[in-house]
């Protein structure tokens, strides 16, 4: 899940800065992902996982960080933003995702690295941390989705629609109605079995569902999502959901927090976020014993929200100097 909607006010972000390195990485499978570094070449080094799956990164998600403090690694996971080939699902899951994390940090000659995350983001990121813990140095998440089946019935089984009736009466609309008890299910068959202008139409009204709700101020009026970005963000977010995110039971994330009992964390949560409730970042904080909750009185979803921004800002600073002062007294 994530679709940044609007831009985020200037004054809470650094200024923009251009790459100093761009390529494109093998990772095996026939996927080659476009991965970027920003900032400091000698900084502290952090990866940004962005959501969906599918929703790539953008220039915006560089300015969260000092660029004269972090080396900053940005990639577009497999199948989309401009990573090839675009919007496939083939050999494309949770631990392939994982294991190309590991390998751009094999590649760039990084030893541990904090890792960043909003929403599907985040999902990766706890994952990805539990999974390596002696390589994530502090996890920073941002509107925590945990791919547990209560979050996914919430968003695709009824319980968002009922604040939002008129866009989730929209998005049944192109489902028969006797379809409609699994509308993951119903939008998979249409994504994928059908001919590439129906997967756009349907993908199209997925992720406009989706982007209608993701900021308290939203009307619910988006503008429809580019044909080809739609198309790769709803194959790949209905793809993983499908498959509960190939982990091993529901909760798993939840269920290994011990093994990153260890690891700093900060959590960035908005009080009204409609597409991942607030809920899943305070069990996540209940259970994680580093972590440090922040819950924003009057955001949603989106990563743009102001309130979001400036304390992503504010908390990235301060671990940025306190991780300089560290190392400058070792």
């Amino acid at each position: 899940m994530d679709r940044t909607t609007h831009q985020a006010p200037a004054n809470s972000l650094h200024p923009p800065i251009d790459p100093f390195d761009q390529r494109m990485i093998e990772v095996g499978e026939g996927h080659r992902l476009y991965v970027e570094q920003c900032g400091n070449p000698k900084g502290l080094p952090v990866i940004v996982l962005h959501g969906g799956p599918g929703g790539g990164c953008s220039p915006m998600m560089r300015r969260f960080f000092d660029p004269a403090i972090w080396r900053i690694v940005l990639f577009d996971q497999r199948g989309c933003g401009r990573s090839r080939p675009h919007a496939s699902v083939a050999d494309n899951t949770t631990w392939h995702l994982v294991r190309d994390i590991e390998l751009i940090r094999e590649t760039l000659g990084i030893d541990r690295w904090a890792v960043f995350g909003g929403s599907w983001g985040a999902t990766l990121s706890l994952i990805y941390a539990i999974t390596h813990p002696d390589r994530a140095a502090h996890l920073i998440l941002r509107g925590v989705f945990l791919m547990e089946r209560r979050e996914l019935e919430w968003f695709y089984g009824g319980g968002a629609g009922q604040f939002w009736p008129d866009q989730w009466r929209r998005f049944q609309a192109l489902i028969p109605e006797e379809e409609r008890d699994d509308l993951i299910a119903a939008y998979n068959r249409r994504l994928f079995d059908t001919p590439m202008h129906e997967q756009t139409r349907f993908a199209r009204a997925w992720a406009g569902w989706e982007n209608a709700l993701a900021s308290v101020r939203s009307q619910g009026q988006t503008g429809e999502p580019n044909g080809e970005y739609a198309r790769a963000f709803a194959r790949l977010e209905n793809h993983y959901f499908s498959h509960l995110g190939w982990l091993d039971g529901d909760e798993w994330i939840r269920r290994n927090l011990d093994r990153i009992a260890h690891i700093p964390g900060v959590i960035v949560q908005g009080r009204y976020d409609m597409i991942c409730p607030p809920l899943s970042a305070q069990l996540l904080a209940d259970g994680w014993q580093g972590a440090a909750l922040h819950m924003v009185p009057f955001a949603g979803h989106a990563l743009s929200e102001p309130g979001i921004s400036d304390q992503l800002v504010r908390s990235l600073d301060r671990i940025g100097r306190d991780r300089l002062s560290e190392l400058s007294f070792a």
